[in-house]
């Protein structure tokens, strides 16, 4: 049976579970200070405006709803093994953000300091996010992102079933250990995009990439521009569809790759069957002696 919302504005809470097992409750302009975890086992709590300063502050809760509020750098870890939460026009300047959390939307969230955030959550919903820090997403799942930008390496590790549009991350190791990841009109750089991943899309996508693309089982990649990205597609299967120039490519898997331009194409016939890669390219500019082609 669901008790009356109850109101809480202005205050200032200190101590162990300020809050602990709260229920119905619309919270506004409120400070979380010194104590862990505030709101731990809470449900149906609106907070508005409002700031956390220490850490835990909402662990095994449900039916969440954050505007305008505040994690401060000691309000790590804040959010673990919640279901049902939303957060809107929030600053978190806090590291290990969202744990093992269900049913997770994002809008207009600035992650200055997001290092091993959101990790394995599912059903995650994100608009306009920014972050910086390494480890991001990681086996992470049922993800749908939209205008994000990203600073920090290794993210997206083991994440399934992932659709980003309109992104710009800055990444080594995107996505690796991957499932069932498209990605639309975005750019990424970043050594080592996408090893050993399964089912990676790329669409209208411009991509700088030392090593990128390797060791991938079943890469498509459609309407994509490839900069200053060399020994690309070693070992993996592809049917790749490039406007301009690939600096080189080396010993894919199979499938087939469309480029304009490929400055360097090298087969090792010791290490791939060359004729399972189709090559459509008016212009290659070189082959080493010691590799087949």
């Amino acid at each position: 049976m669901k008790t009356e919302t109850r109101e809480i504005r202005q205050q200032f809470f200190k101590g162990e579970r300020a809050l602990f097992q709260g229920r119905d409750l619309k919270i506004y302009d409120t400070i979380f200070d010194d104590g862990e975890s505030p709101l731990k086992e809470s449900q149906d709590i609106e907070l508005y405006g409002s700031m956390f300063k220490w850490k835990y502050p909402l662990w095994y809760s449900k039916n969440i709803l954050a505007e305008n509020c505040t994690w401060f750098e000691m309000g790590r870890a804040g959010v673990w093994y919640t279901d049902n939460i939303t957060v809107r026009n929030a600053l978190i300047e806090a590291p290990k953000n969202f744990r093992r959390c269900q049913g997770v939307t994002l809008e207009h969230v600035d992650f200055p300091n997001a290092s091993e955030t959101l990790w394995h959550c599912s059903g995650v919903k994100m608009e306009n996010v920014t972050a910086r820090g390494d480890y991001f997403a990681m086996n992470s799942r049922d993800m749908v992102i939209r205008d994000f930008q990203l600073v920090g390496n290794y993210s997206f590790d083991g994440a399934k079933n992932v659709e980003i549009h309109n992104a710009k991350m800055l990444s080594k190791d995107a996505f690796w250990n991957s499932e069932n990841v498209t990605v639309y009109d975005s750019f990424i750089s970043g050594e080592y995009l996408g090893w050993n991943a399964k089912n990676l899309t790329l669409v209208n996508c411009t991509i700088e990439s030392l090593q990128g693309m390797c060791y991938i089982e079943n890469l498509t990649m459609k309407n994509c521009r490839l900069l200053n990205t060399t020994l690309a597609f070693e070992y993996s299967t592809v049917d790749a569809e490039i406007n301009g120039k690939i600096d080189s490519v080396m010993n894919p898997a199979g499938g087939v790759i469309r480029a304009d331009e490929i400055g360097e194409l090298i087969m090792e016939k010791e290490k791939v069957e060359p004729e399972k890669t189709e090559i459509i390219c008016p212009q290659i500019g070189s082959r080493s002696e010691r590799f087949c082609a």
